[in-house]
């Protein structure tokens, strides 16, 4: 069980996730958290990740102390607050879960921090985006498990020091590069969660379709499985679209031809790109005819926020080979191209990926 200290925003989504997820209920969220797995051994993919965190858990027990601090880094609905839960889990102790922004003052830490019992653990989702100031504090509370608070102003200002159970912070970021060097030195260590391959996200689409009730073959798991940009998230959000389609239009039966079916009235294409994925591959092709374009001009040429076509889209397009920067800009390679239907120029990255 966990506690929320703050309900915000954890992530920002792409077009297609705030697609599958608009209208929903207290009950899709409930379905969501029990589709979540509980233990390592439930936990599906990451298997190098897995392996270390069951011999760091196993020897924290054996020593019945608190686990050493641990950063959970990659992109978006990867499963790096699922897999803090599980480690809350297999530690047999409380998490307690809040996130960077909306920590913005050290009074709020000091509460967070205060709260804890013996051994808990304490996750800051997007922890990159800490308030310097509270970062000063949370330095000692990681090293020596102790706070300090100035109370009063001026001369007459005194500092209190507080002595703090033994914790362990779980912290998640998308930007691994926005962290100080002395927050991410605390930590004890760091794992990067990876995208899924298809045979990863098939075995947790068959999963969750069991748990759902779900009808479906391998062939109609491993098509959701293809489209869901190597993202758990968004395959169990896809397979509940498709198991509503299919619900209504093919009897509740899910097959190859009724996930491609149910996908394409959703707008996902077979390679996983949604409509903003091919207004941004339009965009650098068609408007700007293939020449870089930088991050800030793309973003509001297309709408979005720059740091959301940084963080969601770009990392799949340049995964595919449909996008390439370069130190001018974004630009379009022949295979986006290809994709779109039209005819790539002579001087067309022939593939795409980082300068």
């Amino acid at each position: 069980m966990s506690t929320v200290w703050e309900a915000g925003d954890t992530g920002a989504e792409n077009d297609v996730e705030r697609l599958v997820s608009a209208g929903f209920t207290e009950d899709d969220l409930e379905i969501d958290r029990n589709l979540r797995p509980k233990r390592l051994d439930e936990y599906l993919g990451q298997t190098r990740v897995k392996e270390n965190l069951s011999v760091l858990i196993e020897a924290a027990r054996g020593r019945d102390e608190s686990l050493d601090h641990i950063l959970l880094s990659g992109p978006p609905g990867l499963g790096k607050t699922t897999l803090a839960q599980v480690i809350a889990n297999e530690l047999g102790v409380q998490m307690k879960t809040t996130s960077g922004p909306a920590i913005e003052r050290a009074g709020d830490l000091a509460a967070i921090l205060t709260n804890l019992d013996e051994r808990d653990v304490l996750f800051i989702d997007e922890i990159h985006r800490l308030n310097r100031a509270v970062e000063e504090v949370l330095y000692p509370a990681m090293e020596d498990y102790t706070l300090d608070i100035v109370i009063g102003k001026g001369p007459a200002a005194r500092s209190i020091r507080l002595e703090l159970p033994r914790f362990t912070l779980v912290g998640a970021t998308t930007r691994t590069g926005m962290l100080t060097g002395p927050l991410r030195d605390r930590f004890g260590m760091a794992f990067r969660l990876d995208y899924y391959n298809a045979e990863e996200l098939e075995a947790i689409v068959v999963r969750s379709a069991g748990i759902l009730g779900v009808e479906v073959d391998g062939l109609g798991a491993a098509e959701i499985a293809r489209r869901s940009r190597g993202t758990p998230r968004l395959a169990n959000r896809l397979l509940k679209r498709v198991r509503d389609y299919s619900q209504v239009r093919h009897e509740g039966r899910i097959d190859e031809d009724v996930a491609a079916e149910a996908l394409a009235f959703f707008e996902v294409d077979h390679l996983g790109l949604d409509t903003m994925d091919n207004k941004i591959l339009a965009m650098l092709a068609d408007t700007f005819s293939g020449k870089p374009v930088g991050l800030h001009t793309l973003a509001s040429a297309v709408g979005e926020e720059p740091d959301t076509l940084e963080d969601v889209y770009e990392p799949y397009l340049l995964q595919l080979g449909l996008l390439m920067r370069t130190p001018k800009g974004r630009q379009a390679t022949a295979r986006a191209y290809e994709h779109l239907g039209m005819r790539p120029p002579a001087d067309a990255p022939s593939q795409g990926g980082f300068f």
